[in-house]
């Protein structure tokens, strides 16, 4: 896209695709067949798998006085701090406004679902098939298995151990 920044060692592999004004940082790598979208941030030495779509919008609908959904607009943005692994297939939605940020040091297994308006502090292990929705922050040093389901708009603290297939509401 225009006005895009890659910064020292970047590597970008066959069929990814990155947006308008996105920002990758130094020693990145973003695997073949990635989607990042506009304005998305990221640092340096992270690593983006095959299948993953950084910035895409949120899941943001409103009904209308006749109870039709309509869009809401997406117009905020994905940040992912230095040192994040995003697993293959998995996704970071955008922020409505402001920011979805992932923390230094994150790493997210294949399948994930971050929704928007989350953040997920420093040094988290998250495995596959794990939903965070939107507006929900994580603290520093967790560990979620796969298949964590994690309601929108809570906060969990540090060092929190969730089990494979909790649901947290």
């Amino acid at each position: 896209g225009d006005d895009v920044v890659l910064e020292d060692g970047v590597k970008v592999f066959p069929n990814s695709f990155i947006g308008d004004r996105a920002h990758i940082g130094k020693n990145t790598r973003i695997h073949a067949g990635v989607k990042i979208y506009h304005q998305t941030v990221i640092g340096a030495h992270c690593a983006i798998h095959s299948g993953a779509v950084i910035g895409a919008d949120g899941f943001g609908f409103a009904p209308n006085a006749q109870g039709v959904y309509e869009k809401m607009p997406q117009v905020g943005n994905v940040i992912l701090e230095d040192y994040v692994d995003i697993g293959a297939n998995t996704t970071v939605d955008r922020a409505t406004i402001g920011h979805t940020i992932i923390r230094q040091g994150t790493k997210l297994d294949n399948l994930v679902q971050v929704g928007h308006n989350a953040e997920i502090g420093k040094h988290n292990v998250i495995a596959a098939q794990t939903g965070i929705a939107g507006s929900t922050k994580l603290g520093d040093r967790g560990m979620i298995g796969g298949q964590v389901g994690i309601a929108g708009h809570l906060k969990v603290g540090d060092d929190v151990r969730i089990a494979a297939q909790s649901g947290i509401i």
